[in-house]
């Protein structure tokens, strides 16, 4: 039984926009199409995470950013490489933030938009997967438990 859904942030919950410095203080910033949508169903249901390896910003900067669109309401719980002194695809990362958080591999998701950073790391650790592939890629994802286009998907799995 799922209870803990973690979520990659740039470009799985908010656009990457490939500015310089943190997301917090780019001019630009956005919601992925359906992620908005999709978290106010899921943040009701299961304990909601987001774990981040961006370089540029840490756990303040990164909710800093997440208010601008009104998304930091819908998680619980927040990690980047900085605190964690992990990054992804190292399992440890992936570890690191179940036990801070007090979940269990067992029972927890990782949705990520990068195949090799976000899904392989979290497999090895043990956790069920999903691949938001919205550039739609073609490829052998055998880590994936599940791949998705579109973020408004989600719902439809748990």
């Amino acid at each position: 039984m799922i209870k803990t859904l973690i979520f990659d942030w740039g470009d799985t919950i908010m656009r990457d926009f490939d500015e310089p410095g943190p997301m917090s203080g780019w001019k630009q910033i956005a919601w992925i199409p359906g992620a908005e949508e999709s978290l106010k169903v899921l943040s009701k249901k299961y304990t909601c995470i987001i774990a981040t390896s961006a370089s540029h910003s840490d756990v303040p900067e990164m909710k800093k950013a997440l208010s601008r669109v009104g998304a930091d309401q819908y998680f619980q719980l927040f990690y980047s490489r900085k605190e964690l002194s992990f990054a992804k695809p190292d399992p440890r990362f992936f570890s690191a933030v179940l036990q801070r958080s007090g979940a269990k591999a067992e029972t927890s998701v990782m949705i990520g938009n990068l195949y090799e950073k976000d899904i392989v790391g979290a497999k090895m650790a043990g956790l069920t997967t999903v691949f938001f592939n919205e550039k739609k890629l073609k490829g052998d994802f055998q880590d994936a438990d599940h791949i998705i286009t579109h973020m408004n998907q989600l719902t439809n799995l748990f």
